[in-house]
């Protein structure tokens, strides 16, 4: 019986390259080619991430940094729109001014209580819309573009539309409410008729935005939880608080935290309720929201130094937000 012996060729001096005859080692100018080809590929590789991030930053920093440290720099001094470039030191002075004014408070309770009013009620109906948008139905993509509709609206339009149906002589609800044998309402100078309008607006115009993103999450629920729940005789009911709801609480919290967030902006909607059109609210303040008292202070009254101090609380408000926002999500991870 024969043994058969094969011999692996070397390899051949400043290794193989393709394409050469067999034996032939590059020349010197192909490997200093390579070579720098090469260093240029590992720093393409290196820093192309970063000056693919890059623009972002540049904008952020010219747009969104710089003003923000602007702002709290202005909030020290005293500053008018007529010479904003002569500033008086001030301390802390507009922000005892703002917190000893009536006005102040009141723009803060207006915010919470539009807020609550609006948010509730839209997430509620938003979580409902998404349930019967989760099963199967025909045209369900022509339901979604529906639901996102209001979104995708201009402010304005909406606002200047909600106006003429919350009209006190000539609206449609007073016209329904009089068809009814009710009184009519005057909407914009009432307190709380007022916060409902401008609320009704909000919940309008995000109540289709939340519910795309309930029933996104409720999409992504496994559909073995829904089959063990079927097999346990569990109805859809019971199936919707025990299965739905404990899937989506990451979710509802976020809607929550983004919700309240806007709320605490609120500006377009009651800017462009009010019959006068000025940031003051209607005539006695009963629907100005913390946007408005800012936009006040700083473009009608002209104290842009108050205006910061109003814009810096408003910038810790949401920072406390965020940190409520962080230590529950961290409890229900554990709870979880």
């Amino acid at each position: 019986m024969t043994t058969r012996h094969d011999t692996a060729a070397l390899p051949s001096k400043g290794g193989a390259a393709p394409g050469l005859p067999p034996g032939e080692a590059p020349s010197s100018e192909a490997a200093r080619k390579r070579a720098r080809l090469s260093r240029r590929w590992q720093r393409d590789m290196r820093w192309s991430p970063y000056a693919f991030v890059t623009p972002f930053f540049v904008f952020f920093a010219a747009f969104g940094l710089f003003p923000l440290i602007y702002t709290g720099w202005a909030s020290l001094h005293t500053v008018e729109l007529t010479a904003p470039t002569d500033m008086a030191w001030a301390g802390l002075d507009n922000y005892t001014r703002i917190f000893d004014d009536d006005f102040f408070w009141n723009a803060a309770q207006n915010t919470l209580t539009i807020g609550v009013i609006s948010t509730v009620p839209q997430l509620l109906m938003a979580m409902g819309l998404a349930h019967i948008l989760n099963y199967k139905l025909r045209a369900s993509t022509f339901y979604r573009v529906v639901m996102l509709a209001p979104y995708a609206t201009s402010i304005a339009a909406a606002s200047l539309v909600f106006v003429l149906l919350f009209g006190r002589d000539y609206g449609m609800i007073n016209w329904a409410l009089d068809l009814v044998g009710l009184d009519k309402i005057d909407w914009q100078n009432g307190t709380w008729s007022s916060q409902f309008a401008v609320s009704s607006i909000v919940i309008w115009r995000w109540t289709g935005y939340n519910a795309l993103i309930y029933l996104a999450a409720m999409q992504a629920i496994p559909q073995e939880l829904y089959e063990s729940a079927a097999l346990d005789g569990a109805s859809r009911w019971r199936q919707f608080i025990h299965v739905t709801l404990p899937q989506l609480r990451p979710t509802i919290l976020f809607t929550v935290v983004v919700s309240t967030i806007g709320a605490s902006q609120l500006f377009g909607e009651p800017l462009l309720f009010d019959a006068n059109k000025g940031a003051s609210g209607g005539s006695q303040h009963q629907f100005q929201t913390l946007g408005l008292y800012l936009y006040e202070q700083g473009w009608v009254n002209q104290h842009l130094g108050r205006a910061s101090a109003i814009a810096w609380t408003m910038f810790l408000i949401l920072i406390v937000i965020g940190i409520v926002n962080y230590v529950i999500s961290r409890r229900l991870r554990a709870s979880s």
